[in-house]
């Protein structure tokens, strides 16, 4: 194994862990978490692995507009897209969990002029989404999410 894919997976080892602790505290207090996401809006995303089938849960911020919500795959400004995002592209079939609520339904990314709107909203609202931008060259993609 090479250095560089002993960091990948040390790092992805760590996301985990983080990821595993803020699900369950998002779990054990009807959807409020503390630390960087404290007040902000957080669901869980479940997504199904686009390669290997298996059922994904990551915590994210989301924006709600009205009745419409979207996620963004920021992964922090990384240059690839986050695993989730490419999970729901393969598999747009996705159920979220809003405070102590599940919901199913599909996920869709916004065509360029719409996320563009969408992703300045959560920009000016949580600054660190216009510093993701910021780093990376990619367009980060937003997503809606259709859930009942």
């Amino acid at each position: 194994m090479s250095n560089e894919d002993t960091v990948a997976k040390s790092t992805a080892n760590a996301t985990n862990a983080w990821n595993a602790t803020i699900i369950e505290e998002f779990r054990a207090n009807e959807g409020k978490v503390g630390g960087p996401f404290e007040g902000a809006p957080v669901l869980l995303l479940h997504t199904k692995g686009a390669k290997s089938g298996l059922n994904r849960v990551n915590p994210m911020m989301y924006l709600q507009e009205g009745e419409r919500i979207f996620v963004f795959a920021s992964k922090s400004g990384a240059d690839t897209d986050p695993d989730w995002f490419r999970n729901l592209v393969a598999n747009p079939a996705v159920s979220a969990e809003i405070g102590s609520a599940t919901l199913s339904g599909t996920a869709t990314p916004l065509a360029l002029e719409e996320r563009n709107r969408v992703y300045a909203i959560q920009a000016g609202r949580y600054h660190g989404f216009a510093e993701y931008e910021a780093k990376t060259s990619r367009v980060i993609p937003v997503v809606e999410l259709f859930l009942s």
